[in-house]
């Protein structure tokens, strides 16, 4: 109790407690599903197409980061409708790094946010860019091509303010959360075919990444779901729409304190949470019993599967999930009841179709693709569960990828909390794996002997805070358990 106690109050310094992070989604009332259009008849415009999002280019200018030394070249405008940074070195070494930054809900404002790594790259040479998309939501297919536009008009930006550059010698893209979505899917086979903005990486860095694709959806959509089942309160149709009449009753019968100490129904919805992220692993029910981590599931309840209307039918899946309440594989009497049982949902199996012109409105993470690709996963994060690197790693050893991909699991609560020495660590792999093929080191995330060991994502996890990360962040990691 103390120990949680102590551990929420140093996130509060990070993100408040039940506070939204801005990579979380806000709260909002689930878009109505759109009926099915009759055949041979107009698809429906998505809710999407119909937002407007506006973008202030007095935002856009930025100053030299303090204390770095390199001078450097900083150009700001708008490409087609999005917003961007672009800064180089003036002893720049070539190299270009494309930033697609995370999820911003469906904020109509546009912003550009800064590559978590902007000191290390500038120090090191490094040029960089990053687009505010021209799109909000959860819009991957708008945030890839805009990143693809940025780059394929970097050196076009250069010639516009004076200083015309040959073209980069290496591209490499990094991205967190949605953005890591971005990262993965923009090296992807089938990306590089169908993409309108056609860029070939050297690599890639998705952290905190969706690298499941639309099975993080069935994910959160199967987490809910056994929440109202464990409460007494199963959902009977999809989409859930008597959830907030139920809410408290869902909590009373989950929490005795919410989400800090769970009654023995909420010991179960735990036990599921770990078996639906991952399995039995470090930091993931301490991350369960915490308010800022726990909240940007939690609001998810009643979502109709088309993401907040970026689809015009449902994608959650959960027709293939087997719930488990222990640890154990062999499923209990109580078990195979809930199996049995609860709500399944399917995704309308036209809901993210490949598109004759451009990439799909979510564009797949197939695992296919042919250059070095490092990912970065908190073991503890709700939002983007551990089990969608596993996931990626079945899908790049199916389609002959995996050799391409290493993936460093990291000892940390929330979403896309790491230390700014991680992302430079990894970011630094991904470099020398393609300069010299030497390829890093990483974690095994298939195998639940060394998935579940108390050491486990010690040998990447790099606690101490530098100048760049959050004040809290240390004493966060040092209220986690320690590596032996």
């Amino acid at each position: 109790m103390k120990r949680t106690t102590a551990l929420c109050m140093a996130l509060l310094l990070l993100a408040g407690c039940g506070g939204k992070d801005d990579d979380e989604p806000a709260a909002a009332e689930p878009a109505p599903a759109p009926a099915a259009p009759a055949a041979g008849a107009t698809p429906p415009v998505r809710l999407q197409e119909s937002r407007t999002f506006t973008l202030d280019p007095a935002h856009l200018p930025f100053g030299p980061m303090g204390g770095v030394t390199a001078e450097t070249d900083r150009w700001h405008g708008v490409l087609n409708g999005a917003g961007y940074r672009v800064e180089v070195p003036k002893n720049w070494n070539g190299r270009l790094v494309l930033y697609a930054h995370g999820y911003d809900g469906i904020d109509p404002v546009l912003k550009v946010q800064d590559i978590p790594i902007r000191r290390y790259l500038v120090e090191n040479g490094y040029a960089w860019a990053a687009s505010t998309f021209s799109k909000n939501g959860y819009d991957v297919q708008a945030g890839l091509e805009d990143t693809n536009a940025l780059a394929l008009a970097f050196t076009s930006i250069a010639a516009q303010n004076n200083r015309p550059l040959a073209a980069p010698s290496k591209l490499y893209i990094v991205g967190a959360s949605m953005g890591g979505h971005v990262a993965a899917a923009a090296v992807e086979r089938e990306s590089l075919e169908t993409a309108i903005s056609k860029v070939k990486y050297n690599g890639a860095l998705p952290m905190c990444a969706n690298v499941g694709d639309t099975d993080l959806f069935g994910y959160a959509t199967a987490y809910q779901l056994a929440a109202q089942y464990l409460a007494g309160v199963p959902a009977t149709t999809f989409p859930v729409t008597d959830f907030a009449s139920k809410e408290d009753r869902i909590k009373r019968e989950l929490w005795r304190i919410f989400p800090a100490i769970p009654t023995d129904q909420g010991r179960k919805l735990m036990a599921a949470f770990v078996s639906l992220t991952g399995g039995p692993r470090p930091i993931a029910e301490d991350s369960f019993r915490l308010k800022p981590m726990q909240d940007p599931v939690w609001r998810r309840f009643g979502d109709d599967g088309t993401i907040d209307g970026v689809l015009n039918k449902n994608i959650a899946d959960t027709t293939g999930v087997v719930y488990q309440l222990d640890g154990d594989p062999a499923l209990s009497a109580e078990e195979q009841t809930m199996n049995a049982t609860i709500l399944r949902v399917a995704a309308a199996p036209d809901a993210n179709p490949r598109r004759s012109v451009g990439l799909r409105w979510v564009p797949k993470v197939n695992g296919q693709f042919d250059v070095p690709v490092v990912t970065l996963a908190g073991l503890g994060d709700l939002f983007v569960p551990f089990s969608m690197q596993q996931i990626y790693k079945r899908r790049a050893i199916a389609n002959g990828s995996d050799r391409w991909l290493v993936q460093r699991a990291i000892r940390t609560p929330g979403h896309c909390d790491f230390t700014i020495a991680e992302l430079v660590e990894a970011f630094q792999a991904l470099v020398n794996w393609d300069l010299t093929g030497a390829k890093p080191g990483g974690d095994d995330v298939l195998d639940p002997a060394a998935v579940g060991s108390a050491n486990y994502g010690c040998a990447f996890t790099r606690n101490a805070a530098g100048e760049d990360d959050p004040g809290a962040l240390d004493a966060v990691r040092r209220l986690l358990p320690s590596c032996s």
